[in-house]
C-alpha cells in the first residue's frame, strides 16, 4: 500500500523532473526507459526510484550531456557523474548574495526575492545588473539544480521572478525611431528563453528595437517575422544542451533564406562547444560580447 502511494502519474513526473510528457514516451519507446507500470485505468504510474534517475539525467542534459548515453547508467553513477559535473559546493565561500538568494528560493519567500531583484536594478542599473549580477546568480541556481539541492519548482520560482524584473526594466525605456531592430528567439526544441530576455536587456539601453517571439519558432516562422519586420539582426540563443548539429544546420538554413544584409547572431552556451565558425553568421558564446556587436554595426 506504501509503495502504491508513493507511484507518480505522468503528469506529476513531468512536473518533478521539468521533462514533457512527450519527451517521456519517447524515451520509453527508444530506450526501454522509463518503464512505467499501469495502473486499473492502464495509466502510466512511475517509482520513485524512476523519477529520481529522470531526474539527474535531466541535470546532466543541461550540461550539453545526450539521454542515450545516460539512460542505462546505474543512478548511483549518473549522481557521482552530475556532482562531478556541478563542481564543489560553495555554500562557505559563495559570495553572500548567492548565499541569500538562494536561501529565499528554497523557502519560497516570493516577495523578499522580487524586493531584491527591484532593489539590485535600481542601485546597479539594467546592463551592470544583467552582467554582474544575473550571470553570477543563474550560474548558481544552476550549480544547486545540478546537485539536487533545488527542485524544479523552486528553479521555475526564481527564473520567472527575474524575468518578471527584467521585463519591467526594459519597458521603462522609451522606444526610439531608426534604431537598429533585432529579431531574438530560440529554434524548435530550446525552452530556455531567459537569455533571449538578458540580451533584450543589453540592447534596449543602446537604442536598439527588440522583437521577442518567444522560444521555440519554426525557421520559416522566424525567416516570415524578420521579413515583414525588416529587422537588422536575427539573434538565436541556444542552452548548453542544444544540439551541435541540429543548430549548425539550422543556422545555415536560416542564413540561406534571410537577405544578405540581416545579420544573424547565435548566441548562449552551445555556441562554446562550436568549433569552426559557421558562415553568414556572428557567433557571441558571451553575453557582453553582444553590446560590443550591436556598437559595430
Amino acid at each position: 500500500m506504501d509503495r502504491s502511494i508513493a507511484l507518480l502519474n505522468i503528469s506529476a513526473v513531468e512536473r518533478e523532473t521539468g521533462l514533457s510528457k512527450d519527451v517521456l514516451r519517447v524515451w520509453e519507446r527508444r530506450y526501454g526507459f522509463p518503464k512505467p507500470g499501469r495502473d486499473d485505468n492502464t495509466e502510466r504510474q512511475y517509482s520513485p526510484e524512476q523519477v529520481a534517475k529522470l531526474r539527474v539525467i535531466k541535470r546532466l542534459m543541461d550540461t550539453g550531456m545526450r539521454p542515450g548515453k545516460l539512460m542505462h547508467q546505474p543512478l548511483a553513477e549518473l549522481n557521482v557523474l552530475a556532482d562531478t559535473r556541478a563542481g564543489p559546493r560553495r555554500e562557505t565561500t559563495a559570495p553572500v548574495l548567492e548565499r541569500d538568494v538562494l536561501a529565499l528560493v528554497r523557502n519560497h519567500n516570493a516577495p523578499a526575492l522580487q524586493h531584491a531583484f527591484a532593489h539590485l536594478l535600481m542601485r546597479q542599473g539594467l546592463q551592470r545588473f544583467v552582467l554582474e549580477t544575473v550571470t553570477t546568480l543563474n550560474r548558481a541556481v544552476g550549480e544547486a539544480w545540478m546537485r539536487g539541492d533545488l527542485q524544479v519548482f523552486e528553479e521555475h520560482l526564481y527564473t520567472e521572478l527575474l524575468q518578471a524584473a527584467l521585463r519591467s526594466a526594459i519597458n521603462a525605456f522609451p522606444r526610439q525611431s531608426g534604431a537598429p531592430t533585432v529579431l531574438l528567439t530560440t529554434f524548435p526544441g530550446e525552452h530556455h528563453g531567459l537569455g533571449l530576455l538578458m540580451v533584450e536587456a543589453l540592447l534596449v539601453p543602446e537604442g536598439a528595437q527588440c522583437i521577442s517571439l518567444g522560444t521555440q519558432t519554426p525557421l520559416d516562422d522566424i525567416v516570415r517575422a524578420a521579413l515583414a519586420h525588416k529587422v537588422h539582426i536575427v539573434a538565436v540563443s541556444f542552452s548548453a544542451a542544444f544540439a551541435l548539429r541540429q543548430a549548425g544546420e539550422g543556422l545555415s538554413e536560416l542564413r540561406r533564406h534571410l537577405p544578405a544584409a540581416t545579420q544573424i547572431w547565435a548566441g548562449g552556451e552551445m555556441t562554446r562547444r562550436l568549433r569552426k565558425s559557421l558562415p553568414g553568421v556572428r557567433l557571441i558564446p558571451d553575453l557582453s560580447e553582444a553590446i560590443g556587436a550591436l556598437r559595430i554595426d
